[in-house]
């Protein structure tokens, strides 16, 4: 690429103001023009619902750069409240449209960066133009809801979508005092994870009085009496004074289409490793672009705030010669809900499955800190691995204190490629009101490091759901615990009577032994296989298999203990 001196970026927030920054910092030489369309150019996009809620509450906090800031410390030409219509691709020009005045003009460019962004979903439902139905996205939707609360003071919301921003809103509102039902097509809410571990999340929204309609989607939207009414799939309906329809994103790629650039099979916007379009002088970043995932190496859209800062960052480095690239996506995330929170970084189960890629999993259920420190909470964590190498494929936990500390380290262990074993001996900080000796990290290293040495054959939730003949389901737990639920058809002998009875255990079947979160069983294991028994472990024990009836009790036919 030549000298660069006219660089147009199309769009703000996380993307495009991150580009514009980095660029100015490279040059100061530079002309650098940002058309937004709207009113701001650089905000928190996900503190939106917290403003809702009113846990942020001057909303200028929000405002991460206003474009005289911007233009103060980057000199940085922002055009708001003007949309770029064309593109012309030849003359390397843009035409923009002034939404106020409504007057049209050309700039040149040496090189462009798309950050069009995401636009909320709508699907083609009746009804969705009342004005008791709102998308949130910007910092005018979020106004929009607020200034909806405020006037009309609704008892009963309808948010519909069980992802981040749905999840998110329904806390939000809940907080404001409102009755909220949350409606997901889907049978479990935050569908990026597996569903197992979403228990948490389910257990929690019930118990803030949120209730819960899955299987089910929004059909349609009508009005009577100054009210809102939702009609479900099921055939019931919902009288509410406020909808939030959440229901995804799908990237803005009109302007790319337009202009003739590629858009690849997932809709998002085509872009090699420099984040190129298939236009050489043409960049695209942000929510509109598709990007590779690390681990599965197919394209993906991952709408995320981290991947857009640091494909702006990128695009700036390499239009003024730097040598970078953009290396992949891993769909690293959070989202609180109430006081408990569920993280995942990597593939999750139910992608691998669909990729064809062969894995492994355990599942632990430590606590967050030195159980003898006052405040000890439960961590149910998920750690996906390659069978036969130990590579770490991905993670998932969920808990109340710890989650994003645990995930944000096995994040960086993915970034790394490294394994299980490398877990194990990861030196991580601890004192009793922060975590364990060790810590859940090393734990799952060392639950999944079992598993390859051949230390502890495990099994899962299909295998003790539907042990067969040839299996003997097997609880070592005590007997109190037996009595508040086990697993249909086990038998009990504690772990610490196992060694005096072992005559009760048949020798010509494999034992498939539980405790309450999986320690205990590998201990069971560990003596039943060196008295001749052939032995597995159920990974995570009788808190998974709750887990798994909490989110898919489909799966389970008979709620009675044989023991």
């Amino acid at each position: 690429m030549s000298e660069v001196k006219r660089i147009v970026i199309v769009g703000g927030v996380a993307g495009g103001a991150s580009a514009a920054a980095r660029a100015r910092r490279l040059s100061e030489d530079a002309i650098i023009i940002m058309f937004e369309r709207g009113e701001h150019i650089s905000f928190a996009n996900c503190g939106l619902p917290y403003h809702i809620g009113g846990t942020i509450g001057d909303r200028k906090q929000l405002l991460v750069q206003t474009p005289e800031s911007f233009y103060k410390r980057f000199r940085i030409d922002v055009r708001t409240h003007t949309e770029v219509v064309s593109i012309n691709r030849e003359k390397k020009e843009v035409s923009a449209r002034n939404l106020t005045s409504g007057e049209e003009y050309v700039e040149s460019y040496d090189c462009m960066i798309l950050s069009p962004g995401a636009e909320p979903v709508r699907p083609p439902i009746p009804g969705l133009n009342s004005g008791f139905v709102f998308t949130l996205r910007s910092m005018e939707d979020m106004d929009a809801i607020n200034n909806h609360i405020d006037i009309n003071i609704p008892s009963d919301a309808v948010v519909v979508g069980g992802g981040y921003i749905g999840l998110e809103m329904v806390e939000a509102l809940h907080n404001r005092g409102i009755e909220v039902t949350l409606v997901e097509l889907a049978s479990q809410v935050m569908v990026a994870a597996d569903p197992e571990m979403t228990a948490p999340i389910k257990q929690e929204l019930e118990h803030n009085g949120v209730v819960l309609h899955l299987n089910t989607s929004l059909t349609g939207v009508t009005e009577e009496d100054e009210r809102a009414i939702a009609h479900l799939s099921t055939g019931e309906t919902l009288r509410c004074d406020l909808i939030i329809l959440a229901v995804g994103v799908k990237p803005e790629t009109v302007l790319a289409l337009e202009a003739g650039l590629d858009i690849g099979d997932r809709g998002g916007i085509k872009v090699d490793e420099h984040l190129r379009t298939s236009d050489p002088d043409i960049f695209a970043v942000g929510d509109a672009v598709e990007v590779t995932d690390l681990i599965g190496n197919f394209k993906t859209l991952i709408p995320l705030a981290g991947p857009a800062s640091r494909q702006g960052r990128t695009t700036a480095d390499i239009i003024f010669g730097r040598e970078s690239e953009y290396k992949k996506t891993q769909g690293t995330a959070i989202c609180k809900v109430f006081k408990t929170a569920i993280a995942m970084t990597g593939m999750n189960e139910k992608n691998l499955r669909k990729y064809g890629i062969d894995y492994e999993k355990v599942y632990i259920h430590p606590a967050d800190h030195a159980g003898y420190y006052p405040g000890a909470t439960p961590i149910s964590l998920k750690l996906l691995f390659d069978p036969d190498d130990g590579k770490i494929l991905g993670a998932q936990a969920a808990g109340r204190k710890g989650i994003d500390k645990r995930i944000d380290v096995l994040a960086t262990a993915i970034r790394a490629g490294m394994t299980v074993y490398d877990l194990e001996h990861l030196e991580l900080t601890y004192a009793p009101p922060f975590g364990s000796a060790k810590d859940p990290v090393n734990y799952a290293g060392f639950v999944a490091a079992n598993v390859l040495k051949g230390d502890a054959r495990i099994c899962h939730i299909e295998d003790v759901n539907n042990p067969g003949d040839d299996r003997f389901l097997l609880d070592v737990r005590t007997i109190a615990e037996v009595k508040s639920g086990a697993i249909p058809g086990s038998y009990n002998i504690p772990v610490d009577e196992l060694r005096e009875r072992l005559e009760e255990v048949p020798r010509d079947k494999e034992i498939l032994v539980y405790c309450l979160v999986g320690l205990r069983g590998y201990l069971a294991c560990r003596i039943l296989t060196q008295h001749g028994f052939k032995c597995s472990n159920f990974t995570g024990g009788y808190k998974t298999y709750s887990a798994f009836k909490e989110v898919m009790p489909e799966m389970f036919q008979d709620d009675s203990c044989g023991c």
